[in-house]
């Protein structure tokens, strides 16, 4: 039974990931063995299949390394195996049913390989009950954890150069067809979210990120849409392009539908931040970590790889995606502390800080796609305030919404896809904080729950009867440390998240 990925080359100047498939028996030849262990598991019936020098070997090593089977966990050893020495590998899966436990198992064997020098790992599931769905996410997490971007690297040392090509999933049941198309799927979407936010933004700017979404989706049948400068100022978008005025690249407001559902329903809509950097213009940025603003598209970044992947998998769904693409700098034309400028939806903004560009380039996102997408369901991503991190680090999203049902919908999605949110409260005590003296609101106003005004903000330009959420990404896009699904970097943080909340309430 074999499932593989769509392949990618490092010479077509795309990311390496490792290629996947299933099979009933282990394959001949020379790999990695990997045997998945439950916290309630005796591993000596784990390891039955192993002679019994190797067996006690394999048990000593385990002891040796404090093996406890919890997730993730992993304990090592070479065992003779005919005339051959296999790599023999343990990994904890935890106590019974425990969230994201096969992604984690996954990942922790990718990150354990993936510049060993071994090129195949086998993962063997025989008599661990696991289901295909396991399978799939078991592979999908070790696919996910050996995404790599060495395009820039002429002078990797040996030792650093990604040697695993392939996995192997042994013993996995008749499900995993079906469930491995899905998640191969996401996978597609997070390389394209992943590739966008990690390029640097003398490459990827608004018209280029525009090419690198419509290359990527070659032949997936997606409709694509562009507004330039001038279509955007017929329509009134002061607020976007007061944004851009201070950059020599031109901002664009780029739509991507996917039309999977029934003909002439309403699209669900995925609004997102695309700066491709942010210096905060005129309220510019302390120099020092400025260079990680490069990421301020990873909401738009998102989308476009949420579109991805439900056009790959040919969800039955009908979808936009509405990325407002922007450069945010300081020259002689830039956008000032104290500008009034006039937003699509005919509110007025009095710019206080620069540096709260993400709120102004939605807000005529937003009107736009409400306008001319009629959705009764609008979610917008961002990577929008710092106040986002200040008040929930790098473990959570934040979660804004007008709608109860819709909150706990991707909550629950987000609990599911392991992209976690925390919903924060919003209200007329904090709404009436954004009133401008001489304008319908202003931009930004006190430290005091930032990202709270923020999404007040936003809130105002929701128009009535859809319900909405906003989605402050700002801790979770990026990440200085390495997690069970992604290495230091970009995360792709969003894209599993909306596709499990897609595909549980919106598809047919």
């Amino acid at each position: 039974m074999a499932q593989q990925r769509r392949g990618r080359s490092a010479a077509m100047g795309e990311p390496v990931v490792i290629k996947v498939s299933f099979a009933a028996k282990r394959p001949a030849g020379g790999y990695a063995l990997a045997i998945p262990v439950r916290g309630e598991d005796m591993l000596h019936d784990r390891l039955a299949g192993l002679d019994p020098a190797a067996l006690a070997l394999a048990v000593r090593a385990a002891e040796a390394q404090r093996f406890e089977r919890e997730t993730g966990a992993l304990a090592e050893a070479f065992v003779a195996e005919g005339d051959a020495v296999r790599r023999l590998l343990l990994v904890g899966l935890g106590g019974q049913n425990e969230d994201g436990s096969w992604e984690k198992a996954g990942g922790a064997l990718s990150a354990r390989l993936l510049v060993s020098g071994e090129t195949r790992l086998v993962v063997d599931l025989t008599g661990v009950k696991a289901g295909g769905r396991d399978a799939a996410r078991l592979a999908f997490g070790a696919a996910a954890r050996s995404w790599r971007y060495d395009i820039y690297r002429t002078r990797l040392a040996r030792k650093q150069k990604p040697t695993l090509e392939e996995l192997v999933v042994v013993g996995a049941d008749a499900g995993v067809e079906k469930e491995w198309t899905h998640l191969a799927a996401v996978l597609e979407g997070l390389d394209l979210t992943r590739s966008l936010v990690t390029e640097p933004a003398n490459i990827v700017y608004p018209e280029s990120f525009i090419a690198r979404c419509r290359a990527a989706m070659d032949g997936l049948g997606i409709e694509f849409e562009e507004l330039d400068e001038k279509a955007m100022a017929k329509l009134g978008m002061g607020a976007l392009l007061g944004v851009a005025q201070g950059s020599v690249r031109p901002p664009r407001l780029f739509v991507m539908r996917w039309n999977g559902g029934a003909a002439g329903a309403k699209p669900v809509v995925f609004v997102g931040k695309g700066i491709t950097f942010d210096t905060g213009g005129i309220s510019i940025k302390p120099a020092l970590g400025m260079e990680a603003m490069k990421w301020d598209m990873g909401g738009a970044g998102a989308v476009a790889g949420l579109i991805t992947a439900l056009a790959t998998r040919k969800a039955k769904v009908n979808v936009a995606g509405v990325c407002a693409l922007a450069e945010n700098m300081p020259d002689g034309n830039a956008q000032r502390p104290g500008d009034v400028v006039t937003s699509m939806s005919g509110q007025t903004i009095e710019v206080i800080n620069t540096d709260a560009e993400g709120r102004l380039v939605l807000a005529d996102a937003m009107t736009w796609a409400q306008r001319e997408l009629k959705p009764e369901v609008m979610v917008d991503l961002a990577t929008l305030t710092g106040a986002m991190i200040i008040s929930l680090g790098h473990e959570y999203a934040g979660l804004f919404s007008n709608d109860d049902g819709l909150a706990d919908k991707l909550a629950a999605a987000g609990k599911a896809s392991g992209d976690l949110l925390w919903r924060l409260p919003m209200g007329e005590a904090y709404n009436k904080i954004m009133n401008s003296d001489i304008a319908d609101v202003k931009n930004s106003a006190s430290r005091e729950g930032g990202s709270i005004t923020a999404a007040c903000f936003l809130e105002r330009f929701v128009e009535e009867g859809v319900k909405w959420a906003h989605l402050d990404i700002a801790g979770m896009a990026w990440s200085d440390k390495a997690s069970h699904l992604y290495d230091k970097g970009a995360t792709g943080f969003g894209v599993a998240l909306l596709d499990r909340y897609v595909a549980d309430n919106h598809e047919g």
